[in-house]
């Protein structure tokens, strides 16, 4: 249920993003009742596509209206090979909220990635793509699909492929300040890698080793924050989303990706080989003596203090005096 509420406090504010592009801009207030009759599913997807589709809505509290104008916008969706399973205007009408969220996840992905996705295919060869997860579910070619159309579906699914390649920029980015992004779920709630990320774009915004001696919750304000005030990046989540046992894949990976698209000119030199790993120098550090209220976060300095790592320690086993970074994937 609290993941439910998180996506859809999220997938809202995207929306809303969104309409509010639109003359006259138009607002959602409750995702699930507010879809039901097409009007804002079709208002989105105009404004993601530049293609008209207000001029086919129909504004009615009759059932089989609100159905044809839904089915209509998933039509749309289809033609643009966007792969929907197991949704139906019935569904949408009715507002199932995990059948709603699953729509607007595969609009976000198809859109919001899609950008990423082309940049990708610039600036990288084909096969630095071919690191993400691929299976049935995220095929949607056909052997007997026309060459276009089955480049088309290619697309379509390398737009997973990309969400692969933004935890990479988001590793590549984040690991030069000493902060682990393994996924886009745990590794958030401390709150670093959003600051890493923010640090990369203006070093002159986030202060690392100040963010080390302060709690997820304040970083996370902080990262929102700055990102929004000093950045221009939208305010999608709440420090009481990520602060969770397990955070939102999706909603997370939807508020990273604005990063990207604020700053394209970022994407370049990360890109241009994926598989390759960035090197980390080789440096024996100190483990500096932690207060047992914060044994979950380590700190680790450098002989010179200029660098920083941390690290989860076990404290049923004795601190090493010295620990040695090695420039492996482990």
């Amino acid at each position: 249920v609290e993941r439910e509420n998180v996506q859809k406090r999220t997938f809202t504010r995207w929306i809303n993003l969104h309409l509010g592009k639109r003359k006259p801009p138009l607002k959602v207030k409750d995702l699930f009742i507010d879809i039901q009759d097409g009007k804002i599913l079709m208002a989105l997807l105009e404004v993601l596509s530049g293609q008209k589709l207000m001029h086919e809505y129909k504004s009615s509290t009759h059932r089989i209206f609100r159905l044809n104008n839904i089915a209509k916008a998933l039509k749309f969706l289809e033609d643009s090979n966007v792969k929907l399973v197991s949704i139906d205007a019935a569904e949408i009408a009715d507002g199932n909220s995990s059948l709603v969220l699953g729509l607007i996840w595969n609009i976000i992905l198809f859109f919001q990635i899609k950008e990423l996705t082309g940049n990708l295919n610039r600036n990288s060869s084909s096969s630095s793509l071919s690191s993400g997860p691929s299976g049935p579910e995220s095929d949607t070619s056909h052997p007997n699909t026309p060459s276009v159309e089955r480049n088309m579906s290619i697309t379509v699914k390398d737009q997973r492929k990309a969400i692969r390649a933004l935890l990479i920029w988001v590793q590549r980015k984040t690991r030069k300040y000493g902060v682990a992004v393994q996924d886009f779920a745990s590794s958030w709630r401390s709150g670093l890698a959003f600051l890493a990320i923010i640090k990369a774009i203006d070093s002159t915004l986030v202060d690392m080793k100040q963010a080390l001696e302060k709690s997820a919750r304040e970083n996370l304000e902080d990262a929102f924050s700055i990102a929004q005030n000093k950045l221009g990046v939208p305010r999608l989540l709440e420090p009481e989303d990520i602060m969770v046992e397990s955070p939102d894949e999706q909603s997370i990976v939807t508020y990273v990706a604005q990063f990207l698209e604020h700053f394209p000119e970022l994407e370049g030199e990360d890109f241009t080989d994926p598989d390759k790993e960035l090197p980390i120098e080789s440096t024996y550090v100190h483990i500096k003596d932690t207060p047992l209220e914060k044994e979950g976060k380590i700190l680790i300095l450098s002989e010179s203090e200029e660098n920083m790592y941390t690290v989860n320690h076990e404290r049923s086993h004795p601190a090493p005096p010295k620990v040695h970074i090695h420039d492996t994937t482990e």
